[in-house]
């Protein structure tokens, strides 16, 4: 059994906005969402910026009871729940209770870290003698499924429903074990996704390690700066991405909207050897990792229209680079358009994977490809393999067939995923 598997909703809560339609002009017009953190300047942050989706009360509001909302205190979760109900609601699902347990359908949410700030509260609260002051909610906010665990209480469905954790992978490998899920017949349709908190118990081990830029605190906008020659480290983000994976015959059947289908991809480690490490991929592990996702897809090289990679923003932007040219047998003009979302978010570590997939295929539906802020001064080691014009500053208006979007997450983990337009593929 081998199902066509497409995408009829999505969800997206980004440092630079939150919901589909003003998410696609953030990107399309290369608006940041990184600012400057009081509160990491309080604490001595070497890097005082980071992208944090901004989340008013009265959204809160729309997303939770007034019961949920007493005593939640975990962002991810927050992010998490906006994205994926707002990826079920677009996907024209109902809600309702009366409609019983959806035994089809299920929901694979990733994330890395979830309820640090609810763990700090609860320590606080036990050290103190105040156990009986955590609440009834502590459990489900600081359990990694707690993302899952929440969505599904809105969504009641009886398949699987499971939270992932692959670090900066986790949001691509969520949407391959959910298209896995579906193509084998194991469900008619999966909600895939990922979140992670925001705010400096989350960033500060990346700050002590020295692998956040120090020098753009007085501009934040410009501190993001993949390919870049002056680049100088990654800038932390957060917020959330979902997309609802669905059976193609069960998405024609119902009239849904089809936004593009997954063709297939794949999922790897490096083993932590031959330079791969703990925070740095092997290289041969990431030119499997992209030729077994074509393989899988049965995608050629030269049929692929954009590549949506990692692209943190540190020294390894080249080697990523050197291992897409080798790996598909293209250079100069022949390679792909190329583009990274993390110039207008920062890298958002377990919602990186989703976030970025959400604007993977929005560029499939609408027919663009959005430009790499702060690329201008691009790196020599990457101009001398791929010409200038495939990294695009600003956004190009082009058609777009076939995208393959990256992730590669610390622990040496990979994941490619190949997205395609329905007008192409059937």
């Amino acid at each position: 059994m081998n199902r066509r598997v497409v995408i009829t909703g999505m969800g997206v809560v980004a440092p630079n906005a939150v919901g589909l339609k003003n998410f696609e002009q953030a990107i399309r017009k290369g608006v940041s969402g990184i600012r400057f953190i009081p509160k990491l300047e309080e604490l001595q942050f070497s890097c005082q910026i980071a992208g944090q989706p901004e989340i008013s009360p009265e959204m809160l509001q729309d997303y939770f009871t007034p019961l949920e909302l007493r005593g939640l205190n975990s962002s991810g979760i927050v992010y998490g729940v906006i994205a994926g109900t707002d990826a079920w609601k677009d996907a024209g699902l109902a809600f309702e209770e009366d409609e019983g347990t959806r035994w089809d359908t299920g929901i694979i949410f990733g994330t890395g870290i979830l309820g640090v700030d609810k763990f700090r509260e609860a320590i606080h609260l036990i050290d103190e003698g105040k156990t009986r002051r955590l609440g009834s909610t502590s459990v489900v906010q600081t359990m990694a499924s707690g993302i899952s665990a929440y969505l599904n209480s809105k969504l009641h469905c009886g398949n699987m429903v499971s939270t992932n954790s692959s670090a900066c992978t986790t949001g691509t490998e969520a949407i391959l074990m959910a298209y896995d899920r579906i193509r084998t017949g194991q469900a008619r349709r999966m909600l895939a996704g990922s979140c992670g908190d925001s705010g400096p118990y989350i960033w500060g081990g990346f700050d002590a390690m020295r692998i956040l830029p120090q020098k753009y605190n007085n501009k934040p906008t410009s501190g993001s700066r993949p390919m870049s020659a002056t680049a100088s480290g990654f800038v932390p983000g957060s917020g959330a991405g979902a997309l609802l994976l669905e059976d193609l015959d069960s998405a024609l059947e119902r009239g849904a909207k089809i936004y593009a289908e997954v063709l297939g991809g794949h999922i790897n480690s490096g083993g932590q050897i031959n330079g791969g490490s703990m925070t740095a991929p092997n290289p041969e592990g990431v030119k499997r990792c992209i030729s077994h996702a074509l393989e899988d897809a049965g995608v050629i090289a030269r049929e692929i229209d954009t590549i949506n990679g990692h692209l943190t923003a540190t020294g390894m932007d080249t080697a990523e680079i050197c291992n897409w040219s080798k790996t598909l047998g293209l250079s100069g003009k022949d390679f792909p358009y190329v583009n990274s979302l993390k110039g207008m978010t920062g890298h958002c570590l377990s919602a990186s994977g989703s976030i970025e997939s959400v604007a993977s295929v929005l560029q499939i539906t609408n027919n663009f490809i959005f430009g790499n802020v702060n690329s201008e001064d691009l790196h020599p080691g990457i101009e001398s393999v791929i010409d200038r014009e495939k990294v695009p500053v600003d956004t190009i208006e082009k058609k777009v067939n076939t995208v393959v979007k990256a992730s590669f997450g610390f622990g040496d983990v990979n994941a490619v995923v190949v997205f395609r337009g329905m007008s192409k593929s059937g």
